[in-house]
Parts: C-alpha cells; sequence; structure tokens
C-alpha cells in the first residue's frame, strides 16, 4: 500500500521536495512503526537534499527525508516488549536508513512514551537533539557544580543541551546573538555574546573559571573554548571538524551512527513532566508546505528547531 510523504527525486534546494505516492514501511524486528503526528527537521535532512553530505551517495532516489518524529504506535515488530499499538511515543528512526520520518507513517528505531506534559510539535522536534545532546553532555562527563560554555545554546541541539546539563547540577554559561539572550536565559543559563573575547566577558561577568565546554555552533571557537577550560581534553565539539588536529573530540552522536546506549528520551519525558525540559521549536509547517519547512531551517540562527505537522 502507498502512502503520500514527504520525498526527492534529485539532489537540490527546497523546492526539489514534494509530497507523493510511496510504499508504506513496515517495522522490523527491534522497531514500531506510528502514525506521524509530528516530525521534526534537522541539519542531516537540509545536508542529505542538498547532495552535500557524504552520505548523500548512499541514498537511494526518491527518498524520504526525515530523522525525527512522534506519533501513536500502530504496529510493533519482533523483539519488542513493553510497548503496545495505541500508545504514544516520540524518537527517532534508524540512522543507518539516513530518513524516512517525514510521513504519514515512520518506522522508529528508538523511542520513548511521550509524557502528557510534551506537546506533538515538542515531540516531534525532540529526538536526535536530546540523544546528541546527551552523548556529548555524558562525553564531557558533565556533573553537578561543574561550570559549562555551550557554544551556540539557542539552537536545537544547543537548547536542549542547556536544560539536561542544568538537571545534572552543572551551572552553564550559554553564548548566543544579543537577540537570543533573553531565550537563554530563559532556558536557565547565563547569556553571553559569542566571539572573540569570549573570556573576557565571562570575567567581566564575575565568572573566573570554566571547566567545560561544548561546542555546537562549529565557528571556529575551538582554540578560545580550549583557552577558557585550560585543557583540549575538556572541550568536545559535535560540529567542528578541524577538532581533532586541536586535541579535541568530535562527536556526531545519534547523527553520526555511534555506539552506545540510549537513554536521553525517557530522561528528557520525566524532566518535561517535572516541569524543567522543554523542547523549543521556532516554527512550524503542515507536511504540504515541507519546501518551506526546509528553507526556514536553513536560514540560520534561531531559537529551536523547525517542525512538520501531519495530517491524515
Amino acid at each position: 500500500m502507498n502512502s503520500r510523504p514527504v520525498q526527492f527525486d534529485r539532489f537540490g534546494p527546497p523546492d526539489v521536495l514534494a509530497v507523493g505516492p510511496f510504499p508504506e514501511p513496515h517495522a522490523g524486528p527491534g522497531e514500531v512503526r506510528v502514525r506521524v503526528e509530528t516530525a521534526g527537521i534537522s541539519p542531516v535532512d537540509l545536508a542529505l537534499r542538498a547532495g552535500s553530505s557524504p552520505s548523500s551517495g548512499k541514498l537511494a532516489l526518491p527518498h524520504v527525508p526525515g530523522v525525527d518524529a512522534a506519533g501513536v504506535i500502530d504496529e510493533v515488530g519482533a523483539e519488542v516488549s513493553g510497548f503496545a499499538v495505541g500508545e504514544e511515543v516520540f524518537g527517532a528512526v534508524d540512522v543507518a536508513r539516513l530518513g524516512g520520518a517525514s510521513a504519514e507513517f515512520a518506522v522508529l528505531r528508538f523511542w520513548a512514551r511521550k509524557p502528557g506534559s510534551m506537546s506533538w510539535v515538542e515531540a516531534g522536534a525532540a529526538g536526535t537533539s536530546v540523544e546528541t545532546a546527551t552523548r556529548a553532555l555524558d562525553g564531557l562527563g558533565v556533573h553537578e557544580g561543574a561550570t559549562l560554555v555551550i557554544e551556540g545554546a539557542a539552537g536545537g541541539v544547543g537548547s536542549v543541551a542547556v536544560q539536561l546539563a542544568i538537571a545534572r547540577g552543572a551551572r552553564v554559561i550559554g553564548t548566543g546573538r544579543p537577540g537570543n539572550h533573553p531565550f537563554i536565559a530563559g532556558l536557565g543559563a547565563l547569556p553571553v555574546a559569542y566571539g572573540a573575547g569570549l573570556g573576557e566577558r565571562l570575567r567581566a561577568l564575575g565568572v573566573d573559571r570554566v571547566d567545560l565546554a561544548l561546542d555546537v555552533a562549529g565557528a571556529g571557537s575551538l582554540p578560545e573554548l580550549i583557552a577558557l577550560t585550560g585543557t583540549a581534553a575538556s572541550v568536545l565539539t559535535i560540529a567542528d571538524f578541524t577538532g581533532p588536529g586541536l586535541g579535541v573530540r568530535v562527536s556526531l552522536g545519534e547523527l553520526g551512527g555511534e555506539p552506545g546506549g540510549r537513554h536521553g528520551l525517557p530522561i528528557a519525558a520525566a524532566l518535561s513532566e517535572e516541569g524543567r525540559f522543554r523542547v523549543p521549536v521556532w516554527e512550524t509547517f503542515p507536511m504540504s508546505r515541507a519546501a518551506e519547512a526546509h528553507a526556514a531551517a536553513g536560514k540560520g540562527p534561531r531559537q529551536g528547531k523547525i517542525a512538520l505537522t501531519v495530517s491524515h
């Protein structure tokens, strides 16, 4: 049977996207299929569509983009226990498939129950942002009492990382454009302007010690972050591939298919129920306007993610 997801049959700008017939996916072992309510748009989706990702060559065209989705389970694969048809969940696809979530039906490889405190729009945008942020914080060893700088705190991953780090008991300093400072402060971080001279600005704010730094912006700030923390071992980036040359670890988390447990989503769900976590979403579009959604997601600085809503 065919469904009508977003898809593209050639690489290019957002207007290569269209909604059209495509074979329905089905849950395999260790997977569930959901009737999608909302789907998030991630940077990897934009790069794959444009043909600029090293993984673009792996795609069989036409391709359905999207890695994050939330919806109601309508198929449960073999080897799955504890979940049943009709349950509301949020999560992400098998990263090896490089897509499939911007659709009426999506097969999730990892997921958690959607709490009532989390809207469908938030849940659909959460999956890989939560897991990528969680792995980065784990990699840095963020702990209670640590002072952490997050470079690029207003974006999809940065805004999530701020909240998860604060939940661990860390003091968080978030860099961003001055226009984003109220938003960053609302997440619980101390906002500061990004760019050269970060150390001086922090000292002027009374911050005399930075233990750890997470770069999610990829804006060339790694040397300054190393200077702030005193060692490259205390800095981790998810966006700057010059990192290894400076002794800085690079983590792509879920988007990079890194091995390891996936425990961020249940933590985020629990924090949401406690009123301590939200998924910032900048703008939503119906699936029929996926090209506009991709264009908005590619425009640069914003507060949170872009999401697609799905009508059935």
